[in-house]
């Protein structure tokens, strides 16, 4: 998935435009619940499940995309 289709879920999440691709989830007013949204489109959009660790692990939208291309776990 990319980086920009990743930014864009953010900020359809966080209601919050203005998304870069280095701008932590948490950092950006999200919480565990709506880091479960996320995880949700990421698996309707591009069909990769990730767990919760794995978000945590990499939790901006250019980590989770380099994530995502290394099958989601690393």
């Amino acid at each position: 998935m990319t980086v920009d289709k990743l930014i864009a879920i953010y900020a359809e999440v966080l209601e919050r435009p203005g998304i870069a691709a280095d701008d932590d989830f948490f950092a950006a007013g999200g919480d565990s619940l709506l880091a479960t949204r996320v995880l949700s489109a990421v698996y309707r959009a591009a069909g990769a499940e990730l767990t919760f660790d794995d978000f945590l692990a990499a939790p901006t939208p250019a980590a989770l995309s380099a994530r995502l291309a290394l099958g989601g776990r690393r």
